[in-house]
């Protein structure tokens, strides 16, 4: 049986018994993971490959405390959110801007990209939000990124946050309002 096909709880159960399927996990998630990195503030290939090593090392040791019964991919992404928490404070800095103009969500904000005047209101509005993430607080920015850039569901974020439910729609609501606020002086968002 293909083991590609295999769900993340399954592919975890089989590494337990033979490590080499953990390799399978790797592929499945380290394009989403770097990319999540990247939108977080981590801009060097090389620092990105570095934290990935880590996230992956990390969750290799813990595989044993994975609960299948739970979500894999808000378990990782949870690992990955804090280790590049620490990494940040590691080195006492502060992501500079977040990458948006790749997302969906941005691209998708208008209709046709053969318009070159949509095209270009799209990249405007994409460096507006950039600008926008940079200058909210960290909770904030967080919750956004998952929500709207990686897509996660509520349930997702609140896993990967490990926050309530109920606050995750609060952080949500507030970091929406606040991004309007400071993006709205020159966009309509």
């Amino acid at each position: 049986m293909d083991s590609s096909l295999d769900t993340d709880a399954a592919v975890v159960q089989k590494t337990l018994t033979e490590k080499d399927n953990f390799a399978l996990l790797i592929l499945r998630y380290e394009e989403k993971l770097s990319r999540y990195l990247r939108r977080l503030g981590v801009y060097s290939p090389e620092d990105r490959q570095d934290l990935l090593q880590d996230i992956f090392i990390k969750v290799y040791r813990n595989l044993n405390a994975f609960d299948t019964n739970l979500s894999f991919s808000s378990w990782i992404y949870r690992i990955a959110h804090n280790e590049t928490m620490s990494w940040f404070r590691k080195r006492s800095v502060r992501p500079e801007h977040f990458m948006v103009s790749d997302s969906d969500a941005v691209l998708g904000m208008l209709a046709s990209t053969d318009d070159s005047e949509a095209l270009h209101a799209t990249q405007e509005v994409g460096e507006e939000i950039q600008k926008g993430l940079a200058l909210l607080p960290e909770k904030y920015r967080d919750v956004l990124t998952l929500r709207f850039f990686e897509e996660k569901s509520y349930e997702e974020i609140a896993d990967i946050l490990q926050v309530p439910l109920g606050t995750v729609a609060t952080l949500v609501h507030r970091a929406k309002e606040r991004l309007r606020k400071t993006t709205a002086s020159t966009t309509h968002i």
